[in-house]
């Protein structure tokens, strides 16, 4: 990577210099082609049962997440955060000193100590030590159960296609020769960009949004869509919107790039919105349009597995492929491009790949959290999937303001909101929208999973103060309903005979 001390240190862990490829077995039982967490998971995992593993990585052990994802974002929204807080103080009754200022390379500096930190997780000297045989190369299959890596040939019973997915770059004029960083180059920035232009509002784009303008950028946030986080419940999306424009963000929807141009250090760009024409100027351009999954050069037409440039591999509801010795799991098969659905996929192929299992994708539970201030966390169905469904749905909602914990933290932006199946107690769908929404959504993601009914939640007694609390109040919600006029009359007969 660079010359940092703790990218070096990063890179002996996940990407070793002196790495010498193992001599590969007469047959493996499961290979795996990519080192992200599908890959990871399904590697340790099928070694741990005592099957012969090989592991395939052309670039880093722990993929995206590690490199470019999860570990260095949240680690950077942390400090956005925190310069947040410092910014609000005096709500709090504290007098912070004139002048206060974010060390942009402090942040930066901090991100990849975090990062080197956590490598040794995801190294290639843990998973040999695990049983697995790990080579470096670009893995391409060379037949229906061969595969070549760095010179050598892998032969296996059972494969998985783990190779995840990359930023899509839009073809905008003038984008490429005027340059741009995406979520894989942005935390290689050596300075806080004074001006910075976001194209895409999805939960990329918001998150870095955010986190940019409470460092000091002067930020403006684009879309085709008519709100942020399109796919999220149109109440969340106001509820960020109105959270990224208090910290300076400029939000322009149903707005399309329509070119980019270089003057010296900076860069114009056309946006065109309700046939307005408007020009920023800007100093960097993060592009956060979505991902593609990487399915070029794996050699996929001679290991007869149907695949698709743009939605990747196809897979059965088992995860296997159109080659039944061959099955793929995570963001270069699936639409939940997240590292926990990657996790769970990989343990499916687990059970369908080494034994005779049934496990199906089908069945998981999925939940999703865009780290922004606050959080959007969802499971199951927005209102507007359940419309688009057919589904008729009875919509129960807790603002966050009637939370006592929320108001004593001053974070009383949001609520809670579940969606029942129409009649009856099922939760079909929930979203909250919190400080910590990612956290407090695991107890709905478990009713959702053990297929417990709304009410079960009634009876779980939650601490006080916390804002988990707001559960409980939309569990109490559900527990009123039965209340109808004719218990009701019921239950007067009742107290006046009693």
């Amino acid at each position: 990577m660079s010359g940092d001390p703790f990218d070096s240190e990063l890179d002996r862990h996940v990407a070793p210099a002196n790495w010498i490829n193992p001599i590969p077995a007469q047959r493996y039982h499961l290979v795996v082609i990519g080192g992200g967490p599908a890959g990871l998971v399904a590697a340790a995992g099928a070694a741990g049962l005592g099957a012969k593993v090989a592991l395939i990585e052309k670039h880093r052990l722990g993929g995206d997440c590690l490199i470019y994802g999860c570990v260095p974002s949240k680690a950077l929204l942390k400090s956005a955060r925190v310069a947040a807080t410092v910014r609000d103080a005096a709500e709090f009754g504290l007098d912070v000193p004139a002048g206060a200022r974010v060390d942009f390379g402090a942040v930066l500096n901090r991100m990849r100590q975090l990062r080197a930190s956590i490598a040794p997780h995801d190294s290639a000297e843990r998973f040999r030590g695990l049983g697995v045989d790990v080579f470096f190369g670009a893995g391409q299959f060379t037949g229906r159960d061969t595969i070549a890596v760095a010179g050598q040939s892998l032969r296996f019973r059972r494969a998985m296609i783990a190779t995840g997915a990359r930023a899509a770059v839009p073809g905008i004029s003038g984008l490429v020769e005027s340059g741009f960083v995406t979520n894989e180059t942005v935390f290689s920035l050596t300075s806080l960009p004074r001006r910075l232009v976001v194209l895409g509002a999805g939960p990329i784009g918001c998150e870095l949004a955010q986190a940019f303008a409470r460092f000091g950028s002067q930020v403006t946030l684009l879309d085709l869509e008519s709100n942020v986080l399109p796919r999220e419940d149109a109440d969340a999306s106001r509820v960020v919107a109105e959270s990224l424009r208090r910290d300076g963000v400029e939000i322009l929807l149903n707005a399309r790039v329509v070119g980019v141009s270089r003057n010296g250090i900076e860069k114009q760009v056309a946006i065109e919105s309700g046939g307005e024409a408007i020009q920023r100027t800007t100093d960097e351009l993060l592009v956060a349009v979505g991902r593609i999954p990487n399915v070029a050069g794996l050699g996929l037409e001679v290991s007869g597995v149907t695949f698709d440039s743009q939605t990747g591999v196809r897979v059965d509801d088992r995860l296997r492929t159109s080659n039944r010795r061959v099955f793929a799991a995570g963001d270069v098969c699936s639409r939940f491009q997240f590292t926990h659905a990657a996790d769970a996929m990989a343990r499916i192929v687990l059970q369908n790949a080494l034994f005779p299992g049934r496990g199906k994708g089908s069945s998981l539970v999925i939940p999703r959290c865009t780290f922004t201030d606050p959080e959007v966390a969802t499971v199951g169905w927005t209102e507007t999937e359940a419309r688009e469904r057919g589904v008729a749905v009875d919509v129960l909602v807790e603002a966050m303001s009637h939370n006592d914990r929320a108001v004593l933290d001053g974070e009383t932006a949001g609520f809670a909101k579940v969606l029942l199946k129409r009649g009856t107690d099922q939760i079909v769908g929930a979203t909250i929208v919190a400080s910590n929404a990612g956290d407090m959504l695991n107890e709905l993601t478990l009713a959702m999973t053990a297929k417990l009914g709304l009410s079960s939640l009634a009876k779980t007694i939650h601490p006080y103060p916390t804002q988990s609390e707001i559960i409980k109040r939309l569990a109490d919600q559900s527990q009123r309903r039965r209340l109808t006029p004719f218990v009701k009359r019921l239950l007067e007969r009742w107290f006046a005979w009693t």
